[in-house]
């Protein structure tokens, strides 16, 4: 069978059963059955994933090869790493797996616009990985199978580890992509979203050569087949927002913009869940039922009831289900050309305005600079956020060097005629802490007037620090929390923070060295 074929091309000579391709319910009861996790009140499977929580971004390697070696953005986060070393990884894990007394396999397809696809085979040695994983990608049809020879092999090993004084790695874990041999190998890290992004840096490596613009965001889609796109890191609300009732949902999280307009990569979402409310986020919440894998989410023992505000484990509490478990998601994967790009910050210091419109060389400068806050309330007796910039809103699954996706911004915006909006879902009226954060009904209200163009029309002003145009009304909001000055007691306290954030824009961009003039001006002053 051409699927045992494909296996042993990765050098995994398995004498134990290897199950291919199975549904929802065996990949369940198989997952249940193994102990690798249980079942909740609304059947979703629960697992968690030990003390790896999270990505793990020191621990995730790209071999260093001739032909992607001046391609790469190397760095702290594009990390090289040599043939020799991956030569020694890939015999372990494959050696590894090869005695495993189960494997899982599942066959999919990356990419909704078939001319930018990418056919991938993922081995697992969990089958509550493989479930997240068939039901995160999308699924090939009976012929498509037939003939599915992959274009990267995705080995997934939890069990495996590596040893940093032989492999040249920097822990146990190893996240390593060799785009000559098209594999990818996983080892001692259960967190689903190793292998999420793995596939997503490698889309974002391909794509460009293509011509096609890859980005880390959200889209969905208007009644009238208006497309609008939510660029954000985790905790912008990018997922929330783009769930949006009135409108179709292409995708959560990764997409890509070729000259026929928008194609979902994945089949699925991965949804952010801590602090989940039915009120609130109705579509995710009623998305985590039979067939979903709800991820470090703690359990009720006696009721098997989500407790989605218990951080004990992590903050970044997950939960993966098919996009078909939102109503009305648009299934097909694809849209047209966006008439609206939302970038999402959630800014903890209280002092970006809640919306403003960007012109071409202010998106280049936001996208490149990609803000956001980290919160430190996490940690006791840690009062202050954190400014991260993470550029393109996703700076570690961009392998490729930074002008190369920012042209492609500028080349697209501008040819398609995108508007594009910076709105802040952070704070208001100080910083966290003592501010409050924009509640969420209010954001959702300029969001919609941003995409129902009720904004082109208004009379706008210009911040005197940030250099944001900051429109003076807005239809349904209060037109004093429109300038963020105007929310604080103390305006001398938010000028002093405004201008601590404006210092730190401009120093994380001076990393950026071939960038325009005007696209630099167009920043902070």
């Amino acid at each position: 069978m051409p699927e045992n074929h494909n296996l042993k091309t990765t050098n995994i000579n398995s004498k134990s059963k290897v199950y291919w391709n199975l549904g929802v319910t065996e990949l369940t009861n198989k997952a249940v059955e193994r102990g690798e996790g249980e079942i909740s009140k609304v059947g979703a499977l629960t697992v968690t994933t030990g003390k790896y929580t999270g990505r793990s971004p020191q621990d995730r390697f790209i071999v260093d090869e001739l032909s992607v070696h001046n391609q790469i953005n190397w760095g702290k986060i594009n990390i090289p790493l040599a043939i020799k070393d991956f030569d020694k990884l890939y015999r372990k894990i494959t050696k590894h797996l090869s005695s495993a007394e189960e494997l899982f396999v599942f066959n999919g397809l990356v990419g909704a616009d078939p001319k930018h696809s990418l056919k991938v085979t993922i081995v697992n040695e969990f089958a509550s990985q493989n479930l997240a994983i068939r039901q995160l990608l999308r699924k090939p049809k009976a012929d498509q199978l037939k003939n599915h020879n992959p274009d990267f092999t995705i080995l997934v090993a939890p069990n495996c580890h590596a040893d940093p004084k032989i492999h040249h790695v920097n822990s146990e874990v190893f996240v390593v992509i060799s785009f000559e041999k098209k594999v990818v190998l996983i080892g001692a890290t259960k967190y689903i979203g190793e292998i999420k992004k793995s596939i997503f840096s490698i889309m974002n490596y391909l794509l460009p050569g293509q011509g096609v613009f890859p980005m880390h965001c959200s889209a969905n889609m208007g009644k009238k087949g208006d497309t609008a796109l939510f660029f954000g890191l985790s905790g912008t609300g990018k997922t929330s927002l783009s769930a949006d009732p009135e409108r179709k949902l292409i995708g959560d999280d990764e997409h890509g913009w070729s000259p026929d307009g928008v194609f979902n990569f994945e089949g699925g979402c991965y949804a952010k869940c801590i602090n989940l409310s039915k009120e609130h986020e109705p579509q995710i919440y009623n998305a985590i039922k039979y067939g979903a894998v709800a991820e470090n989410i703690i359990l009720n023992p006696k009721t098997k009831e989500y407790d989605f505000n218990n951080s004990s484990l992590t903050e970044n509490t997950r939960a993966t289900f098919p996009i078909e478990f939102i109503p009305d998601a648009e299934l097909t994967g694809v849209g047209s050309h966006p008439k609206t790009i939302i970038f999402l910050t959630a800014d903890a210091f209280g002092v970006i305005p809640p919306i403003a419109k960007l012109t071409y060389e202010q998106a280049m400068y936001h996208f490149m600079s990609g803000y956001t806050s980290k919160l430190a309330g996490t940690e006791r007796g840690i009062i202050e956020p954190k400014a991260t910039f993470s550029s393109f809103f996703g700076e570690p699954f961009m392998p490729r060097k930074p002008m190369v996706y920012s042209n492609l911004l500028k080349n697209y915006i501008k040819k398609y005629g995108a508007d594009v909006f910076l709105i802040n879902t952070g704070w208001s009226g100080g910083p966290y802490v003592i501010g409050q954060r924009i509640p969420i009904k209010l954001t959702r209200i300029m969001v919609k007037n941003a995409l129902n163009r009720n904004l082109d029309q208004v009379e706008y002003k210009r911040h005197p620090i940030f250099n944001l145009m900051m429109p003076v009304s807005c239809p349904d909001i209060p037109s004093e929390i429109l300038d963020p000055i105007n929310t604080w007691d103390d305006k001398k306290k938010y000028l002093k923070q405004a201008k601590m954030l404006s210092g730190l824009f401009k120093k994380n961009f001076e990393k950026f060295k071939e960038v325009p003039d005007a696209v630099r001006s167009a920043g902070p002053q």
